[in-house]
């Protein structure tokens, strides 16, 4: 790994404390593996805190006990969780990430590693909207879609509206834009009558919490929805965080389809609304596993009652 100069210090720690949303990526038994993976091919890379699966854990998932649960890494100064769920979802391209290259070479070398065992979405080419781009799939399914030239965010998460929800993609933008603070779209194009679907999105940039994202209707019905194989935390400090983003993003979707914090929006997209403190939480020393225990029990997660599960 490269040693970071001032500068790169300096924007790392401005994006740490800017990046509420934190996408979250669910292995069946390939978390450690896939991570110093990304982390060796990536720059600006690290590998920030591994939790393994305790007593309470492993009897609920049947994972073994002491093996490793999640991993917290960041790649391209970009926060990501990575966790050994089990065979229960599969990474899909309906969830993408871009990753903005400032040479012909980074790009090159990038897709070198990537495409290793990997499935090619888009060749790495020339197009009309950008120098050189290229989608590829990775060994380990996550999709990534390399381009030139740079932005100040190098990796930017992409969804990308398929099969029920095809053509939903400017309704959910506006839904979310309207849900977190410090959000707008910053470009929308559309399709015209000659290329179509008429009036879908083909590209969108917008933020969130002052963090970049893209959204496009799938040119062609690719029969893929959105699962939560790819989730997106939502780091809340308070109880009142996390009513409000559990109540906005339940409008319309499934709170009750998953536990622990997890819920689907009325989109398909998966969505953990999850208290800052909760990792200092499950990992204490001697009731760790008390807060464990009570965070299985739950739907929309209480800071209180984890908190008292490891005071009692």
């Amino acid at each position: 790994m490269k040693t970071q100069t001032k500068a790169e210090l300096d924007k790392t720690k401005k994006w740490n404390k800017i990046q509420k949303i934190t996408p979250f990526l669910w292995f069946d038994n390939q978390t450690e593996e896939a991570v110093n993976f990304y982390v060796l091919v990536f720059k600006n890379s690290k590998i920030k805190i591994t939790t393994r699966y305790g007593e309470e854990g492993a009897k609920f998932t049947g994972i073994p006990e002491n093996s490793v649960m999640t991993m917290a890494f960041q790649i391209e100064g970009q926060n990501f969780v990575a966790i050994n769920g089990g065979p229960v979802f599969q990474i899909n391209p309906t969830i993408s990430f871009f990753v903005n290259c400032e040479t012909i070479q980074k790009i090159d070398r990038l897709w070198g590693k990537l495409s290793e065992n990997g499935t090619v979405m888009m060749e790495l080419d020339s197009y009309p909207f950008a120098e050189k781009y290229g989608w590829i799939q990775d060994k380990y399914g996550v999709s990534w879609q390399l381009i030139l030239p740079e932005r100040e965010q190098k990796i930017v998460p992409c969804f990308m509206f398929s099969g029920d929800q095809h053509k939903k993609a400017e309704e959910a933008i506006n839904f979310y834009t309207s849900i977190f603070s410090d959000s707008k779209i910053i470009q929308l194009e559309r399709y015209g009558k000659e290329v179509g679907p008429e009036g879908a999105v083909v590209h969108c940039k917008f933020t969130l919490n002052g963090q970049e994202f893209i959204a496009m209707d799938s040119h062609e019905n690719m029969g893929m929805n959105f699962n939560p194989a790819i989730s997106m935390v939502v780091n809340c400090e308070t109880q009142d965080e996390i009513d409000f983003y559990w109540d906005k993003l339940t409008e319309g979707g499934l709170e009750g389809a998953q536990q622990c914090g997890w819920l689907q929006d009325k989109f398909g997209v998966s969505w953990q609304i999850v208290p800052t403190v909760l990792g200092e939480l499950l990992s204490h020393p001697d009731k760790g596993g008390n807060a464990m225990q009570a965070m299985l029990q739950m739907k929309k997660l209480d800071i209180k009652m984890l908190q008292d599960a490891v005071n009692q």
